[in-house]
């Protein structure tokens, strides 16, 4: 398998580097810390085929649309399409393809498949581990701005006396979304991981609104 691995991985890398765009929310060093965070959980999980989270960690935003976009549910199932294409032409192995497909599709919280293998779990947990604590914070932020939000509601921060909208200001996603990640983990480790970053951004959002002044 680590010589699997050591084939795939910069395989995999290539084919995503390909297909990227302008997004830095998603880039190569998404893709690469997703596998980061993965290979954590494999530790726990060495039953888990190495072979197929490594190429479902670095092709999962093979399509990725914006995510004001119309079918934004769809681009997962679109993604492990074209990653099931790409590589089966390179000649990867044939009985782990549908594996690989299967991680890509779930791994999107706009999707709502839930996963049915181990793998999928690993990876999905892998991808919303990546939406929290500071790095998560940066890409929260950064989607905001190329999504024309607001930073927060100029008079009710956290909305107390209104509904929390995440499309109009950026502070209101951590608990229309990001609050919720922890819980739905599907390993032990992700619950873990999960609950300290969020901790981390509820403290974060505390000095925000110390800051902003209501």
């Amino acid at each position: 398998m680590t010589s699997l691995l050591a084939t795939w991985q910069p395989r995999c890398a290539e084919l995503a580097r390909q297909h990227a765009d302008d997004d830095g929310a998603h880039d190569l060093n998404h893709l690469q810390r997703v596998w980061r965070t993965a290979q954590q959980l494999l530790a726990s999980h060495p039953e888990a085929d190495a072979l197929v989270v490594m190429a479902a960690c670095y092709l999962h935003d093979l399509v990725n649309l914006p995510k004001n976009h119309p079918e934004r549910q769809l681009a997962s199932r679109q993604a492990a399409a074209l990653a099931s294409r790409e590589l089966a032409a390179l000649g990867f192995p044939t009985g782990k393809l549908a594996a690989v497909a299967h991680a890509i599709e779930a791994h999107s919280f706009s999707a709502n498949i839930a996963p049915q293998t181990l793998e999928a779990q690993l990876v999905q947990d892998a991808d919303r581990l990546d939406a929290l604590g500071a790095v998560g914070l940066a890409r929260l932020f950064y989607t905001a701005g190329r999504m024309n939000s607001r930073l927060a509601h100029p008079d009710d921060v956290l909305g107390s006396r209104r509904a929390l909208d995440d499309r109009q200001y950026a502070l209101d996603h951590i608990a229309v979304k990001l609050a919720t990640l922890p819980a739905s983990m599907q390993t032990e480790a992700g619950k873990a991981l999960g609950a300290a970053r969020l901790a981390w951004l509820y403290q974060f959002r505390d000095d925000f609104v110390a800051e902003w002044g209501n």
